[in-house]
């Protein structure tokens, strides 16, 4: 067997492993938009979610509790909140925000719609649940079968992203890896998405990414129409230490 052949039948292999924690997304989001999105001023006074607290920022993101808002890390500057109405909701809405200066986190551009996991959200996800982990969660790392469309973040282009099969509903995943982005779930940040490495152990899931929707639910991630993925790349700054805040409303709330 030539190197490769080895290494696209790893690469395929290391696919369906993926897919097993994020098979296919779904949702039909608002259309096109500049790259530059209008922002507005809320206003106001890895493994598990992601360290860190705010300090004194006297401003909050609309929606969060007082414990969801604790685990937002000090440094963050970027924010991609998806929002589920109900905890077994397998749809979402996803708002970007940015935190200025001043500590005020404002709107960027209008909110999409979204697919998350087939049976809702879980504060404690495990493998096969299809449910998606609920929690602050670093973004660091991006890749997809399709080029760079212009993301800062570290990009792994090629064919392990190639998604094959049906999903929940019967709907073609082809083309649902075309834009990835890992949640830093259960995953080793600074490496490629398709990286297997699972701190916390296979039985907790992992392999959870914000990934190009195919019009149906997801196995636990979250997924959005192909390009509001291109554009939610370009938008992503790592020196703005970029998180997801992610759940549904009440545990988001609390």
């Amino acid at each position: 067997m030539s190197l490769r052949t080895t290494r696209n039948v790893f690469l395929s292999a290391l696919t369906l492993a993926v897919l097993a924690g994020c098979s296919g997304p779904g949702g039909n989001a608002a259309g096109g938009g500049p790259d530059a999105p209008s922002r507005r001023s809320v206003g106001g006074s890895g493994g598990e979610p992601a360290l860190g607290a705010r300090g004194d920022s006297p401003r909050e993101i609309p929606g969060l509790g007082a414990r969801t808002g604790a685990e937002l890390p000090a440094d963050a500057a970027q924010a991609v909140v998806v929002t589920g109405e109900a905890a077994d909701s397998a749809t979402n809405t996803v708002v970007r925000y940015e935190r200025g200066p001043d500590g005020v986190w404002q709107t960027v551009g209008e909110p999409w719609s979204g697919h998350n996991g087939l049976k809702g959200w879980s504060d404690h996800h495990v493998q096969g649940d299809l449910r998606s982990p609920v929690g602050v969660f670093g973004l660091t790392d991006a890749g997809g079968l399709l080029a760079n469309p212009g993301t800062r973040l570290p990009y792994d282009e090629g064919g392990g992203f190639t998604a094959q099969g049906a999903g929940s509903q019967g709907e073609p995943l082809a083309g649902s890896f075309d834009y990835v982005i890992a949640v830093n779930y259960n995953r080793k940040p600074g490496t490629t998405p398709l990286d297997w490495t699972r701190p916390m152990g296979t039985e907790r899931g992992g392999g959870i990414w914000i990934h190009v929707d195919h019009d149906g639910p997801t196995q636990g991630c979250v997924s959005l129409p192909k390009d509001r993925m291109a554009e939610l790349l370009r938008w992503l700054d790592p020196a703005r230490q970029p998180v997801v805040v992610m759940g549904d409303r009440e545990s988001l709330g609390r």
